[in-house]
């Protein structure tokens, strides 16, 4: 995860990489407790299919398919639950938010539905090895 770059790739210029790894952190941090495993794996399927730009994703419902069974899965390992959590869509949604502040590239042109208020944080980007150590320090933290 550390190395999938969300959103395609279209981030700024400026930015070598912004990482499901790191995405899924910054979406752990920022829900209850009880929730943070959940949220650290909520897009971990990606490990294996990569990140996909919505629109393409919404246009391949056998990927979907594909995605539906590998999440299956993880969340069995894990003992989640089946479906998404309400805190984890949330925080999912507000960390889109605040990654199209401050991530996007400019020029993305694309339909991102209402978004709730970003952080007030600023995410800074970094690189797939610190991104993998700190998704391995939060995945220490939250297992049991």
């Amino acid at each position: 995860l550390s190395r999938i770059c969300r959103f395609g790739g279209a981030i700024r210029d400026d930015i070598e990489i912004y990482s499901v790894a790191q995405h899924c952190v910054l979406v752990s941090q920022n829900v209850p407790p009880e929730f943070a495993l959940e949220a650290l794996l909520h897009d971990a399927a990606e490990a294996y299919i990569g990140d996909m730009v919505a629109p393409l994703k919404w246009a391949l419902p056998e990927r979907r398919v594909v995605e539906q069974r590998i999440e299956r899965v993880i969340r069995a390992k894990y003992k989640l639950p089946t479906e998404e959590s309400a805190a984890v869509k949330a925080a999912d949604m507000i960390a889109a938010a605040t990654e199209r502040r401050d991530v996007c590239a400019i020029n993305t042109r694309c339909d991102w539905g209402v978004l709730p208020e970003p952080w007030p944080e600023t995410i800074v980007p970094v690189l797939p090895a610190e991104a993998r150590a700190l998704f391995i320090r939060r995945f220490l933290e939250v297992y049991p």
